[in-house]
């Protein structure tokens, strides 16, 4: 075996003397390497928490800033909403105002219609009245006439029945006998009697057959009748036709006399 292959125990020992001090010293540069990694990674972690306590802070005022631009501009377009000058407001008003001008405007067109109708209806209801009113009165005036002529002619009539039958409505008395009391006789009571009404002509017939009556009685032959205070009564007589019975009511001691029209 040569020398070179071969070692002596001191270089062995020596060997594994400088073996165990690299390692050593490799662990010791281990150690400080993964010491100052450490360190590293504390530095970092500190950087971070710094970065984050900052970007807070600047959230914060940013959100504080915001805040103050929002109110100024509230504020702001309530100054211009007060001095009429807000564009928003502008915008709106002239639209209320289109509006409300076209709502004038057909208020006025349907004023204008309704106008015209009522002139209209107006002229004819006075256009009617004024009709009826002529025709009311043209009607008043023929009824009236009407009535003047009726009463003319029954005037006429009882005229002319009394002209045909005055004599025989001439009241005749009575004559009665007055016996004188004697001394012995109670006084007598005195006969309240009513008063005789006067005489007057009723007539129970129709104007035609009073007519026809006073056209007959125009042919009268001769007149038989009784004169009585009473009340004529021109009847037709049942019993006998063709003749006109006077029934001539009184009161004169409680007689009642009947006439009659003799017809030829």
């Amino acid at each position: 075996m040569s020398s070179a292959g071969v070692l002596s125990p001191a270089a062995a020992a020596a060997t594994d003397y400088y073996e165990e001090e690299e390692l050593e010293s490799a662990e010791e540069e281990d150690d400080r390497s993964f010491r100052g990694r450490e360190s590293d990674e504390d530095t970092e972690d500190a950087s971070e928490t710094d970065l984050a306590k900052h970007d807070n802070v600047d959230y914060v005022e940013m959100k504080e800033q915001m805040y103050q631009d929002k109110l100024a501009s509230l504020k702001r377009q309530l100054q211009q909403l007060q001095e009429g000058t807000h564009q928003e407001y502008q915008k709106r008003m002239k639209k209320l105002d289109q509006q409300y001008k076209e709502r004038l405007r057909n208020a006025e067109l349907f004023l204008q219609l309704e106008t015209e109708q009522v002139e209209r209806n107006y002229i004819k209801e006075k256009k009617a009245a004024v009709k009826e009113f002529e025709d009311k009165k043209v009607e008043l005036k023929e009824n009236l006439i009407a009535e003047l002529e009726e009463k003319k002619k029954m005037i006429e009539n009882e005229k002319l029945t009394m002209e045909l039958t005055g004599d025989s409505m001439e009241v005749k008395p009575i004559m009665t006998r007055k016996l004188r009391r004697r001394p012995n006789d109670p006084v007598p009571i005195p006969d309240k009697r009513r008063k005789p009404a006067p005489a007057q002509l009723n007539y129970l017939l129709t104007d035609e057959q009073i007519m026809e009556d006073l056209r007959t009685l125009n042919k009268i032959d001769s007149v038989g009748f009784f004169s009585c205070k009473g009340t004529l009564k021109a009847l037709k007589s049942p019993k006998r036709p063709g003749k006109l019975h006077l029934q001539y009511e009184g009161d004169v001691d409680n007689l009642k006399c009947d006439g009659y029209y003799k017809h030829f």
